[in-house]
């Protein structure tokens, strides 16, 4: 596989807390508590050993420079990015999945040519999306995070994803790029199968085209990536579940265990 890989690590400081968020993702995604994101992988027993996507080459160093950001650095001292253009609207909504009384989120960093994203996707989600999603006690969003240094077909897959979006076609885009990532990761151009897949999924095919040539979601996906970078996100896939953070492709029963614990203490009188 191309590019650098790291296993999980600390991404060193306090908590991470997301608020109530309403319909639209950018209104206030990653409005975080407090400064810095923290993984709690290594409380955890997990069975098997994990790994994840990273641009970086020493991400090592990366994570000591979270660790001594101040918290303007991390999470970005204005005020969350906002989209009033229609298509970016759309787009934004349409990769959050769930019900809006869910207590808790999830929220699932990721790159869709990364191959541990692929199988965190392959193995976990359909799980968590069945046990928590549809049962109406997690809402659940995807943020773009495409590693395009050594991922070269990421940034097309992720407007690919969220151009469907535009017309509410997100999620159904997203299974299908995970599914066929070996198709086309490769590629010298993934247009032609990104088309195939966008016609599979019903998109109308005039819209879809002028989003995908004029780059219409590339703003949103960037806004994703930056505010990821503020919380300190260096790898993919990357999840934000309450007010705690996990890096790294881990299986089913770690993802039961942290969402229990964040519904419990949802559910806690306070």
């Amino acid at each position: 596989m191309a590019g650098q890989f790291a296993s999980p690590r600390p991404l060193m400081g306090g908590g991470v807390s997301f608020q109530a968020m309403p319909t639209t993702l950018h209104s206030t995604i990653l409005m975080l508590h407090n400064a810095r994101a923290r993984l709690i992988a290594a409380a955890l027993v997990l069975t098997a050993p994990l790994a994840a996507c990273a641009q970086r080459e020493t991400p090592q160093a990366s994570a000591r420079q979270v660790a001594t950001a101040s918290p303007g650095e991390v999470v970005g001292a204005t005020s969350p990015a906002r989209f009033d253009d229609s298509v970016s609207a759309h787009a934004d909504r349409a990769r959050i999945r769930g019900s809006e009384s869910a207590q808790v989120w999830l929220v699932e960093i990721s790159d869709f040519q990364c191959p541990f994203c692929k199988q965190w996707h392959d193995e976990t989600f359909a799980k968590i999306d069945q046990e928590y999603v549809k049962t109406g006690k997690v809402r659940l969003a995807y943020l773009n995070f495409p590693l395009s240094r050594i991922h070269k077909n990421a940034q097309a897959a992720a407007e690919a994803a969220m151009c469907a979006g535009v017309q509410g076609k997100f999620w159904e885009l997203h299974e299908s790029l995970f599914a066929t990532q070996t198709k086309w990761a490769e590629l010298k151009s993934p247009t032609a199968v990104f088309d195939s897949l966008a016609r599979a999924a019903k998109v109308e095919p005039k819209g879809w085209a002028n989003c995908m040539s004029t780059h219409a979601t590339a703003k949103l996906i960037q806004a994703d990536r930056d505010r990821s970078t503020q919380a300190g996100v260096e790898a993919t896939p990357t999840f934000f579940i309450g007010d705690r953070a996990l890096a790294g492709a881990y299986p089913v029963d770690t993802f039961r265990v942290v969402l229990d614990q964040a519904i419990a203490k949802a559910k806690a009188p306070r």
